[in-house]
Parts: structure tokens; C-alpha cells; sequence
């Protein structure tokens, strides 16, 4: 039996070549050839405003607290359905998080519901296009809009993907991705910021570089640099933008082919949705698919736990994702919101599958034969979320 990872790298081929060249320029700090060659790729390819390399989307979004000036007190409005990136942010600025349920359709927070929850002490909304997929975001900047708030995009999972044309994380005022290991382009660890408004690029070099305008004095805009600001050290080595870019080169490959995994997936899985065993996932109109994730809807905590158990013993690695923020260990004493019912059937019920370059469609088909046997012997009782497994 052969194993199937939950995911395994990409590699281009040239990522070690790239990164003897950086080394061989003699300069492999922050800010080097090869981060020019990213940020000129995304720029050109994608028409962000500007965009500076992170070291992770975590550091993006911790910029992105810092830009927005968040003070203690100050309320964050985000989805309870994410990573602890995307609250860490503006936690350790002092913000309230204010946390916003899922969609029923897709766990993207649910544009309908946040009206309700923005009060004077709002200042931002941070939206994240769960598996790549675009939030309402048409909705979004016209609320943002009407009561002056800032809009974040945590695009993590978003690169190449759209709303009605326009590129994920290039919509709010800023946006954030993630080039970890498990993202559609890698480089290990690593992220990006793009400043979609202008009135944020000198500010965010400065922050980037530790509170001082370095990249101002190696630009000779300043006779020397020092100490202007607040900030850390956000940029990461050119060693880190040279693997980057060799992925990057290879963009267009690497999405067909995910695109190609994810509609196999969808296609072999259909028969089980409309018997109602589960749901998969759904994109709206005005969004794309990127290809980053396949994720299954199961009935139930049980339930998901008995498969992702069935499909181990295959040697089929499928794994669960996020425990909604708001019921987290950390936050759930703090909590005093409405219940998120959507958040937590996805936290419950939520199964991520296998999906990386180089799984092959017989892998696929496998894992897709495996999931109809587990529902072949799986019978639900009265409710829909007890259920049993005949042995």
C-alpha cells in the first residue's frame, strides 16, 4: 500500500541554482537581487500598488496592525474560522476582537452578518478567502466604505485568485500572503505585504527595517539612517526570495495542475453530495478557484473523525483545520458575542484532503473510492451529527 502525504512540496529544480547565485552576489540579507525580481513579478503580474517580502504572512499581518495604528481598545472585526495569525495581529496591538461567523455555503465570513457588529469603536475588517476563495468583497468595501473603516485582506491561500477580476489581497487597503510550505508557491517559510494605498508604502518600508529609513539611505534619498519609527525585522534573506522565485517562474504550471487535482476531486465526490453524505465545496459567481485546497464537509465531529481514522489506515493523510478562535482555550473566557454556529460545524465537521503538485490522478481516484467505502459502511441515526460505523 502506498502512502499519500497530506503534502508534499513542489520543486522546481532551479530553487538551489537561485540560491548559489545569491550567495555567489554577496549579498544574501534582506532586500537583495532576488527580492527585486519578486516584487517586480508581483507588481507587473498581478498590478499590486507595491509589495515588500516578509518572513512569514504572520509578520504581513503584524505590519498591517502596526500601519492601521491600532490602539488598545480599538475594535478588529475578523472571521472565528481562521489561523491565530490573523488575530495575533491586532491582539498584541491591543484590539477587541470582534469575531464574525461563516458562511453556510463556504467558511469565508459572511458578508451579510457584519453590519450588525460594527459599532463606533470599529476601525478594520480583516477578511480571509478561506481555501482561496474570494469573500463578498463587493459587500465588504461598501460597508467598509460607508462607516470608514479599513479593510485587510488575509489573502494566505489566495495567490492568483479573483473577485469578478480583480486579484485576491489588491481589494482592502492592505493584504497579506503566505509562501509556507503547504501554500501553492513556497519558499519554505515566508510572506508578502501589498500596500494597496499609497499613504502606507514609506511607513511600511520603515517598519520593515526595524523603525528606521535604511531602504531610504541605500536609495539616497538620506544622507544616513537611524531610528524614525517603530517596527521589527519583517524582511526575510535573499537566500528565502531566490527559492521563492524559481517557484514563481513556474506559477502557470503549478496552478493547472492544482486546478486539475481539485476538479478530479470534485467530479469523483459529486455522487456523495447529492446523496447528502456531505458537503463540498462551493464557489460563488463572482469568484475563481485557485486550487489550493479540497476540502470535505462531514456530519459531525464523530463522523469526521471516523474517516479521516478509515482513511489513515489506507495511508491516506486527510486532516481537520481550525478550532474557531472565538470557543479557543485562549479566548473562550473572553467571549460574549453571539453563538457562531457555522464556525463550529466547520471546526467539528471540516476535512482537508490531500492536494499537492505531484499527486497523481490514480492517488485521487483512490482517495475518492476510499471516502465512498467509509460512507458505504457509515449510517447516520436521527441526527444528522450521531452516527455509526457498521465493522
Amino acid at each position: 500500500m502506498n502512502n499519500t502525504p497530506f503534502n508534499k512540496p513542489y520543486l522546481s529544480g532551479k530553487e538551489t541554482q537561485y540560491i548559489e547565485d545569491a550567495v555567489r552576489s554577496g549579498k544574501i540579507s534582506g532586500d537583495g537581487i532576488y527580492t527585486a525580481k519578486c516584487h517586480k513579478f508581483f507588481e507587473e503580474r498581478f498590478g499590486f500598488n507595491k509589495t515588500l517580502l516578509t518572513t512569514s504572512c504572520t509578520d504581513a499581518l503584524e505590519m498591517c496592525g502596526i500601519l492601521l495604528d491600532i490602539q488598545p481598545g480599538d475594535e478588529v472585526m475578523l472571521p472565528s474560522f481562521t489561523f491565530v495569525s490573523t488575530a495575533n495581529a491586532f491582539l498584541l496591538r491591543g484590539a477587541n476582537l470582534i469575531f464574525a461567523d461563516s458562511m453556510a455555503m463556504n467558511p469565508n465570513m459572511d458578508a451579510s452578518r457584519i453590519e450588525e457588529l460594527i459599532t463606533p469603536r470599529t476601525k478594520a475588517i480583516v477578511v480571509v478567502h478561506y481555501a482561496g476563495i474570494a469573500c463578498d468583497m463587493g459587500k465588504i468595501m461598501d460597508l467598509a466604505e460607508k462607516h470608514e473603516l479599513y479593510v485587510v485582506e488575509d489573502a494566505a491561500q489566495a495567490i492568483d485568485s479573483y473577485y469578478n477580476g480583480k486579484p485576491l489581497g489588491s481589494i482592502g487597503n492592505l493584504g497579506a500572503f503566505s509562501f509556507h510550505e503547504t501554500k501553492n508557491v513556497i519558499s519554505g517559510e515566508g510572506g508578502m505585504i501589498a500596500l494597496n494605498d499609497k499613504k502606507f508604502q514609506n511607513r511600511a518600508e520603515i517598519i520593515r527595517e526595524k523603525g528606521t529609513n535604511r531602504s531610504a539611505f541605500f536609495r539616497g534619498e538620506v544622507d544616513k539612517y537611524g531610528w524614525v519609527d517603530i517596527g521589527s525585522s519583517f524582511l526575510p534573506s535573499d537566500i528565502i526570495a531566490a527559492f521563492l522565485f524559481a517557484q514563481l517562474e513556474n506559477l502557470d504550471d503549478i496552478q493547472q495542475k492544482r486546478r486539475k487535482i481539485w476538479d478530479k476531486y470534485d467530479e469523483l465526490l459529486q455522487p456523495l453530495r447529492e446523496e447528502g453524505r456531505l458537503q463540498l465545496p462551493q464557489i460563488p459567481g463572482y469568484a475563481t478557484n485557485n486550487g489550493h485546497m479540497y476540502y470535505i464537509v462531514c456530519n459531525g465531529l464523530e463522523e469526521r473523525s471516523a474517516l479521516i481514522a478509515h482513511l489513515k489506515k489506507k495511508g491516506i493523510m486527510a486532516v481537520f483545520h481550525y478550532i474557531s478562535l472565538h470557543s479557543s482555550h485562549l479566548y473562550r473566557n473572553r467571549y460574549k458575542g453571539m453563538a457562531l454556529t457555522e464556525a463550529d460545524r466547520y471546526t467539528n465537521s471540516l476535512v482537508r484532503l490531500p492536494l499537492f503538485y505531484d499527486l497523481t490522478m490514480e492517488e485521487v481516484a483512490r482517495i475518492a473510492e476510499e471516502i465512498k467505502s467509509f460512507y458505504k459502511q457509515y449510517h447516520r441515526q436521527s441526527s444528522p451529527h450521531v452516527a455509526t460505523l457498521n465493522t
